[in-house]
């Protein structure tokens, strides 16, 4: 632990609520410059309120906030950025509509002659950011229709050239491929070699060990501990978030292996994906694996209608579904999580009712007209299923955590009574409690009877939770491994396809 710098920011039993609702109880946090520190805790432990209220979106209701030892409060966001602070946050926030140079440089940007917005200038510091994280991006397309990868490669790009003392990374590696989070490391030691300091909030424990120099864990509102990272154990660190001893993150229980739900035959998308055939059977978790930018996700959005393909067919129990019709998908009964909950998968400036009820609305209708009342018989059942942590079903889905957010989405779909669900990134920037929580839904839905076609990064989930592993590399599949067979070895190895892996 680098904790030879003085200390860059510091909060002591700050404390925040959103009417009756507790959000920060005692969040504490002391960072030094010239250190990476990482926080850690479950979600709804109070990371985001905590960091938000150093980014000046909240205000603290008490406590002691302190940035390179004098006593701040923030009133808005620009007041933080201005004192350098710099927040890279979970989920993208670009302009859809706006170039990359635009986005990062939004509200700054360069004057030349006349007071004329300097774009060769722009474009250039825009290229010297993206060579300084080793990243191909054309800093003159627009934001829409970027992958999440590259609007957090953006995001990051827009924090650093900000130049700021201290930075704050919320999940920043949730969408990168491994040879991305490894040059996003690379610059993150350089900015602590330069004396800045930073806070880095993940779950990902390998990436703590790895990054951090300090981790301080948080729980249910509280400050629990600080810890150098070389004094500490991951096991350590988990029971202090849960304030329990976490079984098995992976419960996945046998099932009875049905007949096929979801046939896809020969299906391609030219320059995308290629001669894609393979089935789901009813109980089966079938994970689709591979590399980012393998074509995983472009699969599950034409299986479902969202994108369209130029052949092939795709069935759900034994009908053609049309294709480019996600409300074609729906009626056959396909569910679809998709891999970016905010921007696809949920309204957040409505109540958690009205999102778990979204699909059906027809159905629960009477004589044309939805009531609240009706959303919330409707939804009461699938929250409490899935344990959605809020006090009430009117609260805005906005105001709630990733993990909390996630299982509003899985319920929407559920309360759909699909045969088939497709999950893509089930646990994506969610903790490791409530990664359980999902793992167990996921395999108790298989064992229920209902076919999960799964998406995931992440190689533990995908080989602790599938019965088959399909391998995805550059639109192919590359190999179909069963249970038995699917090892980190033989994933990767199909994945990268460096040899002939037997399908």
């Amino acid at each position: 632990m680098n904790a030879s710098g003085p200390v860059a920011l510091q909060l002591e039993q700050v404390r925040k609520s959103f009417g009756p609702v507790v959000a920060l109880r005692s969040g504490s946090l002391t960072v030094h410059s010239g250190s990476i520190h990482a926080l850690v805790g479950e979600n709804g432990a109070g990371k985001s309120t905590l960091v938000k209220i150093v980014a000046g979106v909240y205000q603290r209701d008490g406590g002691e906030f302190l940035l390179h030892g004098e006593s701040v409060d923030f009133s808005s966001t620009a007041a933080s950025k201005d004192a350098g602070i710099a927040v890279i946050y979970q989920e993208p926030t670009l302009f859809p509509d706006l170039s990359v140079t635009e986005n990062i440089f939004m509200g700054r940007q360069p004057l030349g002659a006349g007071r004329r917005i300097d774009r060769k200038a722009m474009h250039e510091e825009a290229l010297g950011l993206f060579s300084r994280l080793g990243v191909n991006l054309d800093p003159r397309r627009l934001a829409e229709g970027l992958s999440i990868a590259d609007q957090q490669i953006i995001e990051i790009a827009k924090a650093i050239s900000l130049d700021a003392s201290v930075l704050i990374m919320d999940e920043p590696t949730a969408a990168l491929s491994g040879v991305e989070v490894e040059r996003l490391f690379a610059v993150a030691r350089s900015l602590r070699d330069e004396g800045r300091a930073l806070v880095f909030i993940s779950h990902r424990f390998d990436e703590v060990f790895a990054l951090c120099d300090t981790v301080t864990v948080m729980r249910d509102g509280d400050y629990i501990s600080t810890d150098p990272i070389a004094e500490t154990t991951s096991s350590q660190i988990v029971a202090k978030m849960v304030g329990r001893e976490v079984g098995d993150l992976f419960p996945k229980t046998p099932a009875e292996i049905g007949e096929p739900v979801l046939t896809v035959k020969q299906l391609e998308s030219a320059g995308v994906f290629h001669d894609i055939s393979f089935d789901v059977r009813a109980g089966e978790i079938v994970a689709l694996a591979g590399l980012v930018g393998a074509g995983r996700s472009e699969i599950a959005r034409a299986i479902f209608g969202v994108d369209g393909y130029d052949s092939g067919t795709v069935e759900l129990n034994g009908k053609v579904v049309r294709p480019r019709s996600p409300r074609a998908a729906i009626r056959s009964g396909m569910g679809f999580v998709p891999e970016d909950r905010r921007q696809q998968g949920l309204v957040t400036e409505a109540s958690v009712a009205h999102n778990v009820a979204a699909v059906i609305r027809s159905r629960i209708a009477r004589w044309g007209l939805l009531t609240n009342g009706s959303e919330t018989r409707t939804a009461g059942p699938w929250a409490g299923r899935l344990e959605v942590k809020t006090n009430a079903l009117d609260m805005h889905a906005t105001t709630m955590s990733g993990g909390n957010q996630q299982k509003v989405v899985i319920a929407k779909w559920l309360a759909t009574q699909p045969s088939l669900l497709i999950i893509d990134e089930p646990t994506r920037g969610i903790d490791i409690g409530t990664k359980a929580e999902v793992h167990r839904l996921i395999s108790e839905l298989a064992g229920q009877g209902m076919a999960i076609l799964m998406i995931s990064s992440e190689l533990p989930e995908v080989l602790g939770m599938a019965d088959r592993v399909l391998v995805v590399h550059e639109g192919h599949i590359t190999a179909n491994l069963d249970r038995a067979d699917a090892t980190p070895e033989s994933v990767m190895t199909a994945a990268t396809n460096t040899m002939e892996v037997p399908a």
